[in-house]
């Protein structure tokens, strides 16, 4: 096996470790795999180290195998909240995979306690992302005001992925007067 094919391979299984689930597509975009013909071929060879699903396309995550190559702990199965994470990781593209992206992040400050789905910082800007698929909005409104407190503290920016026009409506009708975007996940194709 060649040098540049075990490098490709290891950036695969890293950007697995870290955003846990990749469509093919996303892989393809990820790591220049070309057509989609060559992307199905090039992760049907890893599949000792990778385990996949179909959602619409192939969808990945690591095996034990896979996990072991690269020193990952975190143990993913086929799930059903798949989805959730391909549109943050749609996000995660759409922003130009920030280096300071980090998963799940618990933010703190004067009794205010808010899990966003992501964190980045860019151009010295705190952004926080969540992902609203099938959450209720009357949860989508107690985190928001959760957020409204933060913000008072310091000014950062909150960035939605939804899946509807009429969410997205919703959605920007409650972070009225924040910093926000949000955007329906044709947008982030």
């Amino acid at each position: 096996m060649n040098m540049q094919r075990i490098e490709k391979e290891e950036a695969i299984l890293l950007s697995l470790a870290k955003l846990d689930y990749l469509s093919r597509s996303q892989l393809q975009r990820m790591h220049n795999l070309k057509s989609d013909r060559n992307a199905n071929h090039f992760l049907k060879s890893m599949s000792d180290y990778l385990c996949s699903f179909r959602d619409g396309e192939n969808v990945y995550y690591l095996s034990a195998a896979g996990r072991e190559r690269v020193g990952c702990e975190k143990v993913r199965k086929r799930t059903m909240q798949a989805d959730h994470f391909l549109l943050r990781n749609q996000v995660y593209l759409a922003y130009g995979r920030p280096s300071t992206w980090k998963n799940e992040i618990k933010i703190e400050a004067n009794g205010v306690c808010v899990v966003a789905d992501a964190v980045f910082k860019q151009n010295s800007l705190f952004h926080f992302v969540e992902i609203d698929i099938t959450q209720k909005m009357g949860e989508n409104a107690r985190k928001i005001a959760r957020y409204r407190k933060l913000y008072a503290i310091k000014p950062f920016k909150l960035v939605f992925a939804t899946t509807t026009e009429y969410r997205r409506k919703r959605l920007l009708k409650l972070c009225s007067g924040l910093d926000a975007a949000v955007y329906i996940r044709e947008e982030l194709k």
